[in-house]
């Protein structure tokens, strides 16, 4: 092997493991986390967005899990369990994760559900659910249970690993309740792409379907959603936007979120609890019993799913009838019901539904005509009162049921996937979320000898500001470490009981240490403040990336070089150059082209690929005195437009912060922008005015002064979460410990249901098979009791084994009556399949044979293709496996079916190779044949009396030259030399030849074609042979003989596949 060899192969192999490495991450997953249901969607190669199914084919599944005699139950399993033991079947998590034990939702879900064994967790604050006196489980890991049993049937349905998801959530979710989400993803090793809001999640899937129904004008559409345990209305723009790749510009759809507005406790849950409640009322009143179904969780468990399939019922029917066989002491309960009972009891529930509408029409300061279509989501819009009740309010006659309903929010997760994982390439659709609760900065002014420390307050991401973005606020009169807070501000939208429920409205607390000491290393340098940068990525959650001093100081050495620089384009200016100074100049400014910063605000950053939008301005809030709303020079925000600058860059950035304290820029900054702006509309004039404008521009960088440099120094921040703590580390690698144990039960409970399975299939199959025409000619009556005796020991013992056998014991067992009954399975085998191994030999003769046939009786051709010795192999070994065949089957027959068989198919297949292999040596000769050129006596005679002009071979094959004149003295080859190594053109496959291509195995098996076979040795070149410049004509284009034609060759192939009889 040559080293070029060597590298190649390197090569192949090393991209083969990327792309193989590539190739298993290339699925993503979405988990639509709803409170009763959770749907998985998956895109892999060669799959587009599906719904991923379950072990039970269901494409949705419960949001529960169960447990019970130490195992964990999902789905339908976890459902029984419910109606058992409610109390060991956790669900509706999606209400109380992230929220404190004593915050007024854990007290309505503990009122909802009263059978839960609920703890605080003294450390955290949080709720645990106590499982059993050893066993108790924060609810994290409980909702992390569930994460992790949807990635195992998004892994299933995908056939490969998936570790990448979207997770969508309320869009009314805080900071806490966001961290906790990602918290349980990350105990189960799942890394979240983005927690995407469920509105939004729906209003993509809604719109990457209708993406050529959009254009610059922005469409506004309502979705209204009534899950299982909240209701939201969304108002969504969408439009078409020019946003920047790279160095191109595209326009693709975007959707923004203008309005949100929601009720947590408003859901199809709440009905059922109704609806549960006057069952348990009814019962009671039907005196069956002394004890109170109240009392009972197995009761109560049992009418909430009656209560459940009745709601359902009554959406299409006006009537029906609960019942529950042995609710409670033995006594069974039956009662009608009817949708006007049902919606008198839930009067007060549906005079909120518009409530949502109100709110998010209120907040997009969009009126209803504006607004396209209303559409529908969730399983309480499909109540005929809620119907009605939305198309009164919104004045339309119908609404919009174009999606479904169940699915759509995690078909749009996925989309958002594929955009965010690697591997997929998708048209871009734009997704602009909004921040739903108002998020403030709270810090001291720090206490000076004229002024007193003073609580100040600013904005830092307003209602509805989109995300992701980052936005940077300064600090200008600080000189020692401080802390500041950052907190929920403007509250006032939420209802009184929205209010109660919401939790702390503090986040975090975070102290900058080493404001001192950076002041100290910076002495030579004026301070411009302290610079805190935020970020709100697409998921909703607020960090703090970085705080860093800012300082500022003449750079005389730059401003040398930049007079060196000017002169030197002067000079240049004088021999034509092209560009003038503006031109060249690369202007340091944050802005994107074609956006606009408003004086007097902050601009805020977009940190996801979506076009960039400026933010609100950052203003004071209403509350705060009038004195320090004035106070502008205490803080200010921007956006953090220069991430990636080096240490060191023009005072750009100080010109920035200027312009955010300011209404106008200043005078000379005006004039700045006016002399580029028209520098940059006109063309180069003469050398004359280059030269004016030249010494002008020095004019007034002399009256600007020297540069500056503004110089960064970072600042150590602690950080004290204050809204929920999360886990501490230890606790966090304990947790993971617990469902590393708990997946290891599962997995070992997984294989001890397989191989008992397995066992009791055996049993059962051949216990039957026994009983059958085959086995009993297979097997004597004698072998048959035994065999029936061990099978009836095995299914005893199989079903006297408790819980507590081993997988082992199963296995063994099994492996036992494999053994005793392999005899048997054998004949039975052979029994099968011989027979259809002796027609396939038949076939594999009668093919052979007819092709001999045919080559034989190919007796006058002057050039053959095959030598006799080839031939006569070849009937040797027909003859032979002909004379083994028939004695081999002579012998079989007398044997008995139930005794040893002495032919077996394995041998017959061995023989049916061998026949094969010969043939497939024959017909790829046969197809890399190249007849020998025809030569005619007068062109022979011609062509040694022009011996000079057509003369062939090189110096080293002068042999097979024929002489050129009558002296017998050959002349030297001239240029156009016959070279017989030269590569013969590769023939091209037809119909008719299905073998004869250039991949194909059969052709790499072929001989390769001799020398000899494209010029033998001696013999004379023609005329014919060259073309009239001298040169040689291509082999491929020479004529086969006549006596062996091309479809001769093609037709021995086609006898050799069809086969016949002779």
């Amino acid at each position: 092997m040559t080293k070029n060899q060597m590298r190649l192969g390197l090569f192949a192999l090393i991209v083969f493991i990327s792309w193989t490495s590539v190739a298993g991450r290339l699925a993503v997953m979405s988990i639509d986390l709803g409170g009763e249901y959770f749907k998985v969607a998956i895109v892999k190669p060669g799959v587009p967005m599906e719904i991923a199914l379950n072990k039970e084919s269901s494409r949705k599944t419960p949001t529960l899990v169960a447990f019970r005699d130490g195992e964990r139950h999902f789905a339908s399993e976890a459902q029984t369990t419910a109606l058992r033991y409610p109390q060991k079947a956790v669900g509706y998590l999606m209400q109380i994760i992230g929220r404190q034990f004593d915050d007024p939702q854990v007290q309505l879900f503990r009122k909802r559900f009263p059978y839960y064994d609920m703890l605080k967790d003294e450390e955290r604050g949080t709720v645990l659910f106590k499982i059993d006196d050893d066993t108790i489980y924060s609810v994290e890991e409980l909702l992390a249970m569930i994460l992790e049993q949807a990635k195992e049937y998004a892994q299933n349905f995908a056939e490969q690993e998936i570790k990448d998801a979207v997770i969508t959530v309320p869009p009314f979710y805080n900071q806490a309740e966001r961290r906790a989400v990602l918290n349980a993803a990350k105990l189960v090793g799942i890394n979240v792409l983005q927690l995407m809001s469920d509105n939004a999640a729906v209003a993509l899937n809604y719109g990457v379907f209708r993406r050529k129904n959009f254009n610059a004008t922005m469409q506004y559409y309502m979705f209204y959603d009534m899950g299982s345990t909240s209701t939201t209305a969304t108002i969504v723009g969408y439009n078409v936007v020019k946003t920047k790749e790279g160095t191109r510009s595209e326009s693709n759809p975007q959707l923004t979120i203008k309005g949100v507005g929601f009720d947590r406790s408003l859901g199809g849950l709440e009905f059922t609890l109704r609806l549960r409640d006057h069952l348990a009322k009814s019962f009671d009143g039907q005196k069956k019993t002394t004890l109170k179904v109240e009392q009972n969780s197995r009761a109560m468990a049992k009418l909430f799913k009656e209560a459940e399939r009745v709601k359902k019922v009554l959406s299409a029917n006006v009537d029906h009838t609960a019942q529950v066989e042995n609710l409670l002491d033995e006594k069974d309960f039956k009662s009608p019901v009817t949708r006007a009972e049902l919606e008198e009891l839930t009067q007060d529930l549906f005079d909120r539904v518009t409530k949502p509408i109100e709110e998010a029409l209120k907040l997009s300061d969009i009126t209803l005509p504006e607004i396209t279509e209303v559409i529908l989501m969730g399983g309480g819009t499909r109540m005929p009162k809620v119907q009605e009740i939305l198309m009164k309010y919104l004045g339309r006659s119908e609404l919009g049921k174009s999606i479904n309903t169940d699915e759509a929010a995690a078909m749009g997760a996925v989309y958002q996937a594929a955009y965010l994982g690697k591997g997929f390439k998708v048209k871009k659709f734009g997704v602009r979320e909004g921040n739903i609760y108002p998020i403030n900065v709270e810090f001291e002014r720090q206490k000076t000898e004229e002024e007193e420390p003073k609580l100040i307050k600013r904005t830092l991401f307003s209602r509805m500001n989109p995300y992701p973005q980052k936005k940077v606020m300064t600090f200008n009169k600080h000189t020692k470490d401080f802390s500041f807070m950052v907190t929920y501000s403007g509250l006032d939208f939420l209802t009184e009981e929205d209010r109660r429920s919401f939790g702390t409205p503090l986040i975090s607390k975070y102290t900058l240490v080493g404001v001192e000491d950076a002041l100290a290393n910076n002495k030579d340098k004026e301070p411009k403040g302290i610079k805190a940068h935020f970020q709100m990525d697409g998921s909703g959650i607020l960090t703090l990336d970085r705080v860093e001093s800012i300082f500022e100081k003449n750079d005389t050495e730059a401003e040398e070089k930049s007079t060196w620089s000017k002169l030197g384009s002067a000079i240049g200016g004088l021999f034509g150059s092209g560009a003038t100074d503006e031109e060249n100049k690369v202007e340091d400014t944050p802005e994107q082209e074609g956006e606009d910063t408003p004086s007097g605000g902050p601009t805020d950053e977009s940190s996801s690929p979506l076009e960039k939008e400026t933010g609100q301005n950052d203003t004071s809030t209403g509350t705060e005195p009038k004195e320090e709303q004035a106070d502008s020079n205490e803080e200010s925000t921007e956006s953090d437009k220069k991430e990636d600058e080096d240490e060191k860059t023009e005072n750009k950035e100080g010109q920035k912060e200027e312009s955010a304290d300011k209404e106008e820029p200043p005078q000379d900054k005006q004039e700045d922008a006016t002399q580029k702006k028209d520098a940059k509309s006109e063309q180069p004039k003469a050398e004359g005015t280059n030269k004016t404008e030249e010494e002008k521009k020095s004019q007034e960088a002399k009256e600007k002064g020297p540069k500056v440099l503004s110089i960064k120094e970072l600042i150590k921040t602690e950080e004290e979460i204050l809204d929920l703590k999360n886990l501490t580390n230890e606790k966090f690698v304990a947790a993971k410990q617990r469902l590393s144990e708990l997946r290891k039960i599962d997995k070992e409970k997984m294989e001890l249901e397989k191989a008992k399975n397995e066992l009791e299939s055996f049993i059962f199959d051949l216990q039957d098979k026994l009983s059958q025409d085959l086995h009993m000619k297979c097997t004597t009556e004698e072998e048959r009791e035994k065999i029936n005796a061990q099978l009836s020991e095995a299914s005893d013992w199989l079903y006297d084994q408790t819980p507590e056998t081993k997988k082992a014991d199963f296995v063994s067992k099994l492996k036992f009556l494999k053994d005793a009954t392999k005899a048997l399975s054998k004949r039975v085998y052979e029994h099968e399949e011989r027979p259809k191994a002796l027609a396939a030999l038949k076939s594999a003769l009668n093919q052979t044979t007819v092709f001999l046939a045919t080559v034989k009786n190919m007796t006058d051709v002057e050039d053959p293709i095959f030598t006799q010795v080839e031939l006569e192999t070849l009937e040797k070994l027909i003859n032979e496996t002909k004379q083994w065949r028939d004695n081999s089957v002579k012998a079989q027959s007398k044997l008995k079916a139930y005794e040893e068989p002495t032919l077996k198919a394995e041998d017959v297949g061995l023989k049916i190779a061998a026949l094969d292999r010969e043939m497939r040596y024959l017909i790829n000769k046969a197809k890399n044949f190249r007849p020998k050129p025809k030569v005619k006596e007068d062109k022979a005679k011609k062509s040694e009396n022009t011996s000079e002009e057509t003369s062939t071979g090189d110096s080293t094959q002068q042999a097979d030259v024929p002489p050129t004149d009558e002296s017998g003295k050959e002349d030297a080859p001239d240029e156009a030399t016959f070279d017989p190594t030269e590569e013969t053109e590769t023939p091209t496959a037809t119909p008719d030849t299905p073998y004869a291509t250039p991949d194909s195995p059969e052709q790499e098996s072929a001989p390769p074609t001799k020398k000899e076979d494209a010029k033998p040795s001696g013999e004379k070149e023609t005329p014919e042979d060259r073309t009239s410049s001298g040169k040689r004509k291509p082999k491929s284009k020479r004529k086969p003989k006549e006596d062996t034609t091309e479809e001769e060759i093609l037709q021995l192939d086609k006898t050799f596949h069809e086969g016949g009889e002779l």
